[in-house]
């Protein structure tokens, strides 16, 4: 007998359901439905990371999966009521149809799930759809998350807390490679409950564990997305730790990972330093009570009805205090022109704090800040917490501290 390892709530797939079709009403509402066709939007709109397509019809009309193989399991998995087997998108009209949710002449369709390939097989087979894009509403739905969703995510981050905070600063020693610390840490988020996953929004974009970087090598170029960055393994795998750069005496390390649990994610970003609290040096100091300074500032005023540009400018106008301003959020053309972003079931979610996104924070979003300095020559310093939106503020889910931790 098949028996899922978790069943997706029927109050979640109605509410998830329903929110789609309120914002297609509100966004296209000349479309007949939406065709949702990645397995990590089947996964947050059924409870089930099928391959396939989903198709939402603009009415009352059930919803339709569609799937080309592991039917048994989705059917364990998930509250849907109409699950189908096909093999090519020639035979989507015609299931569609005789299941009585026929595919309109003009859809919403999730474009970032195909590539320029499936996409023109998918026009070839299935032929006459005038097809609207709705990325942007599904990003835009998956922002606020549920109460189910954000227990999860409240798990994620006292665990991720629990392992930089707590456990690391006692078993750290100096000695030790970027690559054997990343092995211990991921020893202790095995250990606490993570599930080896990090899955990131940007097509193409890829993450493993994240980043352990010694020194100079928080300041590695790098093609990630982020302020921190580190050696890696190998040219083919940039992540993690260099098996060949020795955390010494006297040196900062930055750990920037993600933790994850059943599918949700937090992010967050510690700095140690190999030595007491009295060798860290001023220049360090200051850029650290700088990055701190931008977290309150923010912090403070996080809440519903901010917009992320407005985070965005007051971080960026408290930065101007730094030595060298340049160096924010990254060095030279490496520098990353954000200060935080969304995150769920990818690390990489909307909304992003930069210049642009106007719309207003709203309760329920679970976000990231995490303002750095690049400090030529001695590494990259910073923090980098996950928040929740609530009703009148905001919280951490993954601790309160914003210093570099000593470790002697």
């Amino acid at each position: 007998m098949i028996t899922a390892l978790e069943q997706f709530p029927i109050s979640e797939y109605q509410s998830r359901i329903q929110k789609c079709r309120d914002a297609m009403n509100q966004n296209f509402p000349q479309v007949g439905g939406m065709l949702v066709c990645s397995r990590l939007n089947i996964y947050y709109l059924t409870g089930t990371l099928g391959v396939g397509l989903l198709w939402i019809p603009n009415d009352n009309r059930e919803p339709i999966l569609l799937l080309r193989k592991g039917l048994e399991r989705a059917k364990v998995e998930s509250p849907i009521k109409q699950i189908y087997q096909f093999k090519s998108y020639k035979e989507i009209r015609t299931i569609c149809e005789e299941a009585g949710s026929p595919l309109s002449s003009t859809i919403a369709i999730e474009k970032k799930a195909f590539t320029w390939t499936m996409a023109e097989m998918f026009q070839q087979r299935v032929p006459g759809i005038n097809c609207l894009s709705c990325d942007g509403i599904l990003e835009k739905l998956r922002s606020i998350k549920s109460e189910w969703e954000r227990k999860k995510i409240r798990i994620c981050g006292e665990r991720h807390k629990r392992i930089l905070e707590d456990i690391l600063p006692q078993e750290l020693s100096s000695g030790h490679s970027e690559l054997e610390i990343a092995h211990l840490i991921w020893k202790h988020c095995f250990e606490h409950g993570h599930q080896g996953m990090l899955r990131c929004n940007n097509p193409g974009e890829e993450l493993f564990l994240g980043y352990v970087s010694v020194g100079e090598s928080g300041n590695y170029p790098s093609y990630f997305n982020g302020a921190l960055t580190g050696r890696g393994i190998h040219p083919a795998v940039p992540f993690m730790g260099d098996a060949g750069v020795i955390w010494k005496k006297h040196m900062l390390l930055a750990v920037d990972i993600g933790f994850m649990l059943e599918g949700y994610q937090t992010d967050k970003t510690q700095i140690f330093w190999s030595g007491p609290v009295s060798s860290i040096p001023d220049k360090i100091k200051r850029a650290q009570d700088c990055c701190k300074s931008i977290y309150e500032k923010v912090f403070s005023m996080l809440q519903p009805g901010v917009t992320p540009e407005e985070v965005w400018n007051v971080a960026k106008k408290e930065s101007q205090s730094i030595e060298s301003p340049a160096t924010f959020m990254g060095t030279g053309k490496d520098a990353v022109p954000f200060l935080g972003h969304g995150i769920g079931l990818t690390i990489d979610e909307y909304p992003v704090f930069a210049a642009g996104f106007k719309e207003p924070l709203q309760e329920g979003m679970v976000i990231a800040i995490e303002p750095k300095i690049s400090l030529p020559g001695l590494g990259t310093v910073g923090l980098e917490h996950t928040l929740e939106i609530t009703a009148t503020g905001v919280r951490s889910l993954t601790g309160t501290n914003l210093d570099i931790i000593p470790v002697e």
